[in-house]
């Protein structure tokens, strides 16, 4: 059985829009994007970042990744992303998904990835998509978060774990701070 994993970065007051670049989500207005550059974390996560077989994105983050990563032809990343297979769950995409080895899931998100954890395969690994995480923690289909707690405080922005959102008890298995001290922290239901 495959795992479901969250893999993001936040702010201490657990914020997750836009932590890549300042034009990457600007919704409700927001005007901090690309607070999680300078922190370099993605790149000393290390033996903290899962083994990222294959991605599970909403349609936004699949749209925002798909608009980057494939131009990024210097970076070794996007590579990695064209070729990884991409699950994508949207009930506003059609098919076929423009990024190559790309999947959209058809129908509701949970009921989907439900079936898809059964399946052989590696796990699946969910960057960003905030939505789709709510989503799979009220089915009770996470099985771990890894965060990338920044020391920053935005006074506002997306997050993660909003208020009125399900009530959760995690664990926690892993620690690690990096040089600028950002703690990665991974957690599993409890």
């Amino acid at each position: 059985m495959r795992k479901v994993i969250v893999f993001t970065n936040l702010t201490l007051n657990g914020v997750m829009q836009a932590p890549g670049r300042p034009d990457e989500d600007r919704r409700g207005g927001f005007e901090y994007g690309g607070w999680a550059a300078p922190y370099n974390a993605m790149t000393q996560a290390g033996e903290s970042m899962p083994g990222i077989g294959a991605l599970l994105l909403g349609r936004r983050t699949y749209e925002d990744f798909y608009s980057v990563w494939p131009e990024q032809k210097d970076s070794p990343f996007s590579a990695l992303l064209d070729n990884m297979q991409k699950y994508v769950a949207s009930t506003t995409l059609s098919e076929p998904p423009p990024w190559i080895n790309s999947t959209l899931l058809n129908g509701d998100a949970a009921e989907t990835v439900a079936r898809l954890k059964q399946e052989s395969g590696t796990d699946l690994v969910i960057m960003g998509s905030g939505e789709l995480v709510q989503s799979l923690m009220r089915a009770n289909l996470i099985d771990e978060y890894v965060l990338l707690i920044h020391p920053l405080i935005l006074g506002s922005g997306h997050r993660l774990f909003p208020e009125g959102g399900i009530f959760a008890t995690l664990r926690l298995v892993g620690t690690k701070t990096t040089t600028n001290g950002v703690v990665i922290a991974t957690y599993q239901p409890a």
